[in-house]
């Protein structure tokens, strides 16, 4: 985090005695050890789920879940695991593992294998590794910055950090988060997706607003207009349009000047100002030069990366030398696209459309004329790229709420965010080594991501419908204007486009359901329902989460 604003004075005693100086390490023996297993069931649930029954689960909490366990065990070499910063970092790398496992390695893989080319399966894995690590190192630099701040929804981040404070702390906040955590999980019993109504608890108001509205034109759309609003590009293009607006507003933060005075308290509120006084976290901790250059730094380092994939996938041999030049710069700029867009919608609503938005740049390669093998390899890459920025981010949305009481904050902060960091990479490092065991195993049943199989069936049948580019350029026209008159931290229109990409019966109804009780409960309770909203909001999610990652026994 070198170029981030470092606090300039001498920090106070902390606030708090049982606080620890320093932030725990990832290099603690028992720690390392925890976060290995951890990372290994994780990978394990990713694979499996998403291979079997398409779905992917964040599996966070149980990772959390598990660290208090082990942290109760009457051992005393084990009670170290009782901090809740430990805990925060076991919850990192089970779900990095899980994430990077399921929606980047395994499905990047499966392309070439599924388009008949398992020849690239290899390289295609290397490919992916490397934009999963610079996926994941992009948002840890620029978290905490106007486009990405740490006071957004994150609301997956923010139901492990209510989690792992209630387990904690115990009392109400324990009894209601458990209370909330039986009705999620009884939920996936019933198949009803709460953990919809508990984003809509945690989330901006506007942008599930937005995302529940495309969520209820989706299931009925036949019936209100008689068409089918998820078919034909039409959300697509939507997000097409919503897409260029918000990197246009991405673009202008980027270049703007506005708020520094705001970052800079970053630096002096931790070590100058008493702790009663306004949270100092809730300043920018990344200025917009860090951020222009972590951007610049990840475009640079996608390059690269394409570079790679481009040698070991053999396009030397297939492709001019302009035109593998292009197929580089495209992929690169499709990863970086990818993962900014799909992060926006992750950090207001807890779900991320990276089949959507890697289904945009395939169709796109397809319309200016990529051939099929180079084009498989770039879908692979690009879809590496986006679920651990997103994961990435609830993991710090998490580990920010934890620390925000610390004092001094802003070395323990930045420090905590290292100790993270590494903690995914430990995720990563061992979700590469069950990818690439059981790959082979899982494939040869047929057990294959269904989001793979469609890329590569899109791929091989190339724009058979004449129309698809128009309809996407039609249907673009209406959802930049909604992202425009959103703005940038509301992401109005990538989220009615999030919302009519996903089909799932009656979430409309507990998106919206949820906000409407949120908005009246909060004019009878005030500024106090918004603690306990939070609460029953992270114990959905939690409850949810749980029976997701418990569907592995059923396979």
């Amino acid at each position: 985090m070198a170029h981030h604003v470092s606090a300039p004075h001498p920090a106070p005693p902390s606030s708090a005695p049982d606080e620890p100086r320093s932030h725990p390490r990832v290099m603690e023996p028992v720690l390392l050890v925890v976060l290995v297993v951890l990372s290994a069931v994780g990978a394990v649930i990713g694979i499996d789920l998403v291979s079997k029954l398409g779905i992917s689960a964040n599996t966070s909490v149980v990772g959390a879940l598990v660290a208090m366990l082990i942290g109760r065990i009457p051992l005393g070499f084990l009670r170290r695991m009782r901090s809740v910063h430990r805990q925060n970092l076991a919850q990192s790398a089970i779900s990095a593992a899980t994430f990077a496992s399921a929606n980047a390695l395994l499905t990047s893989v499966a392309v070439p294998y599924v388009f008949g080319r398992t020849d690239l399966v290899w390289p295609m894995l290397a490919g992916a590794f490397i934009g999963l690590v610079v996926d994941a190192w992009v948002l840890y630099r620029a978290f905490g910055s106007r486009l990405l701040p740490a006071d957004a929804a994150w609301p997956p981040g923010t139901a492990a950090a209510e989690t792992i404070k209630a387990g904690d702390r115990g009392g109400r906040r324990a009894l209601i988060l458990a209370g909330g955590t039986a009705v999620g999980l009884a939920g996936t019993l019933f198949s009803l997706p709460l953990s919809a109504a508990g984003v809509a608890f945690l989330g901006n108001v506007w942008a599930l607003m937005m995302f529940g509205i495309g969520l209820m034109l989706r299931q009925y759309g036949p019936d209100l207009f008689h068409t089918d609003l998820g078919a034909g590009y039409i959300p697509h293009g939507v997000m097409v349009g919503a897409g260029i607006v918000a990197l246009g507003q991405a673009v202008h933060l980027l270049l703007s000047r506005r708020d520094r005075k705001r970052t800079a308290a970053a630096a002096e509120a931790p070590s100058t100002a008493p702790v009663e006084q306004a949270d100092p976290s809730t300043a920018y901790t990344v200025d917009e030069r860090a951020l222009r250059l972590s951007l610049i730094r990840g475009y640079a380092l996608f390059t690269g990366g394409a570079v790679i994939l481009a040698v070991l996938g053999g396009l030397i041999g297939e492709m001019s030398p302009l035109g593998i030049v292009g197929w580089v710069l495209f992929a690169a700029f499709a990863a970086l696209v990818h993962e900014l867009i799909v992060g926006l919608a992750a950090m207001q609503s807890g779900w991320f459309p990276s089949f959507a938005v890697t289904l945009i740049f395939l169709i796109l390669g397809l319309a200016i004329g990529i051939p099929s093998v180079p084009l498989a390899l770039l879908v692979g890459y690009v879809s590496a790229t986006g679920p651990a920025f997103a994961d990435m981010g609830y993991d710090l949305k998490a580990g920010w709420l934890l620390r925000r009481e610390h004092r001094p904050w802003d070395p323990f902060e930045r420090e905590g965010r290292r100790q993270q960091f590494l903690a995914a990479l430990i995720g990563f490092a061992v979700a590469l080594a069950v990818v690439a065991l059981a790959w082979r195993s899982y494939f040869g049943q047929g057990l294959i991501p269904p989001v793979a199989k469609v890329y590569a069936d899109t791929i091989k049948s190339g724009l058979s419908d004449p129309d698809a580019v128009r309809t996407m350029l039609l249907w673009a026209i209406p959802g930049a204007a909604i992202q425009l008159i959103g703005g940038t931290r509301r992401q109005m229109g990538v989220m009615l486009a999030t919302g009519l990409l996903i089909l799932t019966p009656q979430a409309c109804w507990l998106v919206l359901g949820a906000l409407v009780v949120r908005v009246g409960y909060r004019k009878l309770r005030g500024p106090a329902a918004d603690e306990e909203l939070n609460l029953v909001g992270a114990g959905l999610i939690a409850g949810s989460s749980l029976g997701d990652s418990a569907q592995i026994l059923k396979t």
